[in-house]
């Protein structure tokens, strides 16, 4: 997977991590690669369901170490 970019919002409470996203994504192409870290648990639903009403494709998600890690594709 080639990731296009790189959003650490480990330690931000919500909202911030999907305001981090919103912002990193605005700046990429359609069909590039937004990795997200995050240790908001909240993110694991917020950002899930809003890459599906944004229309942008969650790629992949994973949890380690208290650390939750997104790939969202731009639409």
């Amino acid at each position: 997977m080639n990731i296009a970019k790189i959003v650490d919002a480990k330690g931000l409470s919500c909202p911030m991590p999907l305001v981090k996203t919103k912002k990193a994504i605005d700046g990429l192409a359609s069909g590039q690669v937004l990795e997200v870290q995050t240790t908001d648990k909240g993110a694991k639903s917020d950002l899930s369901a809003w890459a599906q009403a944004s229309g942008h494709k969650l790629i992949d998600m994973k949890e380690g170490n208290g650390v939750f890690t997104f790939w969202i594709e731009k639409a």
